[in-house]
Formats: structure tokens, C-alpha cells, sequence
């Protein structure tokens, strides 16, 4: 088994190339920046784990992969238009760069070349596998919707905000380990729990994204720090922060969400520090590793082929960017 690292080299290399024609320049340079600026390249690589698990990688895996990688661009085109995100991995985003109307198509474009490269795939499960990802491509769409929605909400429960982010950032690393396992050619169950270990590492991954974006080092986070503050997203810091706050800190938590004080996000990292949302969201990191360790335990494939996902998951939740 190979480990991240080694899987991620050898997919960087597949993958660095254009992968748009010359022309309209205008279009496809824009497609192709945001593909140059780098990223972990999470959801691919685990396309490739996944496959690795139940039998050599195969051709059709780098395809899938390449797929992945370029969906999970398309969302994030338009979902930094959305935000009016200046920064992604520490460069300008596509529309601070383009324009929102050119970024817009480069995302559509890139949403197209998705489906390209999985028509490429001459794996007997096509079927299953377009099923899959068009699935999982509408689910990303609903839980973006739902995010902007509780933008305008005063209030959102845990579980309201759980399921979102379920939707838009959890399932498409549950997909990913699913279609390589599909590839693989893994029993029902395991792609189920291959899905599972994916569904619980993303909301891992989501909580420690919130936490960075609060208390990271901006330089290592590559994102602007305190943007969800300035946004008033609705966050895994904010809901449990307003669950636990005494009137006071709520008062003044709820002035500054409605304001858009010079010190808002110093103010409010405070409330949270108060809080021990820190703590708090490391307990539920935790949570979401252990139910993700076992389903990986659960899948019935000799320990030593799991050792390399599992690595891979507690990387996930000790990153600092």
C-alpha cells in the first residue's frame, strides 16, 4: 500500500497539465489558475487509497480522481463568488482575478470536463459510478444553498448545521472513497463503510476548518483569518459558542454578528476563547475520527491495507492549513 504522500505524487504528476484548450483564453485561463495555486488534492488521493485498498490501481482510478479534483474546483469558484472570498490557498480567487462573470463560466466549464473524464472510464460499474457522482454533485449544491440560507437566519441548531455541512463538504470525500472502492471491486458493504469513513472524516475536516479560520496562522491557512466572522456564517464556533454564551456575551455577541465594528473579529475570538470553542471543537473532532476509525475497522480488509487511510485521516485532523 501506498502511502498519502506517494499516492499524492504520483496523482500530481498525472494531473499537472492544461486541461483546457487555448482558446477563449479569456475562459480557459481562468479555469486553469485555479488548478496552478495548488491545494492538498484530499479527494482524489483518496479515489486512489480507496481503489489501492481492494487491488491495484487502475487506469479508470486516475480518471475518477481527475474528476473529483476538478468538481471539487468547480464548487470552490462558486462558492468564493458566493462569499465574496478575496483569498483561496493564499492567491487571489478566480473572480478577484477574472471578474465574477468570467469565473462563473470557468466553474460550468470545469463542472463539464468533470463529466468528460468520467466518460472516459471503461470500468463495467459506469453506471453506478455516474450515479454516484451526480448524486453526490446535487448534494454539494443543496448544502451551498443551505449555507447561504442560515446566513439569513438569526438563529441555526447544531443538527440543522451539521446536516448542511454534511452535504456540502462531507459527502464528496465520502464519494471519493466510495468510487474507488467501486473500482476496487469492494462487496456493497464495504463501499458503505468506505462512504462512512469518508461522510465522518469530512465533518472532521469542516470543524477544523472553522477553527482555523478563526485561530489559524493566516499564513499557513492561506484564507483570510476571521472571513466566517465578517461574514456571520453560521459555523461550528458560532452555534455552540451562542449554546453555552451568558446573557451578557450573547447580547454582545449578537451586536457585533449585526455590526461590522474595525475590532469585530478581535471581539469575537475573545467571546469564543471565553467560551472554550477551541476545546470544545477538539472533543468533536475526536468524536468524528473515532466513528470513522471504525468504520474503517469494519471493513473487511486486512488491517495492514488500512494502516495508510488511517495515517491519512488523523493527518486531516492536525493540519494547520
Amino acid at each position: 500500500m501506498h502511502s498519502f504522500a506517494e499516492l499524492s505524487a504520483k496523482f500530481e504528476t498525472y494531473f499537472n497539465k492544461r486541461h483546457f484548450p487555448d482558446t477563449p483564453a479569456t475562459l480557459y485561463d481562468a479555469a486553469q489558475y485555479i488548478l496552478r495555486i495548488g491545494g492538498k488534492r484530499v479527494r482524489p488521493v483518496s479515489v486512489l487509497m480507496a481503489n489501492e485498498l481492494f487491488g491495484e490501481i487502475t487506469a479508470d482510478a486516475y480518471s475518477v480522481a481527475l474528476a473529483i479534483e476538478l468538481f471539487h474546483n468547480f464548487s470552490l469558484i462558486h462558492d468564493d463568488i458566493m462569499d465574496k472570498a478575496p483569498l483561496r490557498r493564499g492567491m487571489e480567487t478566480v473572480h478577484t482575478k477574472y471578474g465574477d462573470a468570467t469565473a462563473l463560466l470557468a466553474g460550468d466549464v470545469m463542472l463539464v470536463a468533470a463529466y468528460e473524464q468520467l466518460n472516459n472510464i471503461s470500468h463495467s460499474k459506469l453506471h453506478d459510478i455516474l450515479k454516484l457522482f451526480s448524486k453526490t454533485a446535487r448534494e454539494v449544491c443543496e448544502g451551498q444553498q443551505l449555507d447561504m440560507d442560515f446566513e439569513k437566519q438569526e438563529s441555526v441548531i447544531f443538527d440543522d448545521y451539521l446536516q448542511m455541512i454534511t452535504l456540502k463538504t462531507s459527502v464528496l470525500l465520502a464519494a471519493s472513497f466510495k468510487l474507488g472502492a467501486i473500482l476496487g471491486g469492494a462487496s456493497a458493504g464495504n463501499q458503505d463503510h468506505l462512504y462512512e469513513v469518508g461522510k465522518y472524516l469530512g465533518i472532521a475536516f469542516q470543524v477544523q476548518d472553522d477553527y482555523l479560520d478563526a485561530f489559524g496562522d493566516p499564513e499557513k491557512f492561506g484564507k483570510q483569518i476571521g472571513g466566517d466572522i465578517l461574514a456571520n456564517k453560521k459555523t461550528f464556533l458560532l452555534i455552540h459558542a451562542l449554546s453555552v454564551v451568558d446573557e451578557a456575551q450573547k447580547k454582545e455577541l449578537t451586536l457585533l454578528l449585526n455590526g461590522n465594528s474595525e475590532d469585530k473579529i478581535e471581539r469575537v475570538l475573545k467571546i469564543y476563547s471565553a467560551c472554550k470553542v477551541g476545546e470544545w471543537a477538539s472533543t468533536l473532532k475526536q468524536t468524528c475520527l473515532d466513528k470513522a476509525i471504525k468504520h474503517l475497522e469494519e471493513t473487511a480488509v486486512l488491517h495492514s491495507r488500512k494502516v495508510e487511510i488511517e495515517n491519512l485521516a488523523r493527518y486531516l485532523l492536525q493540519r494547520e492549513s
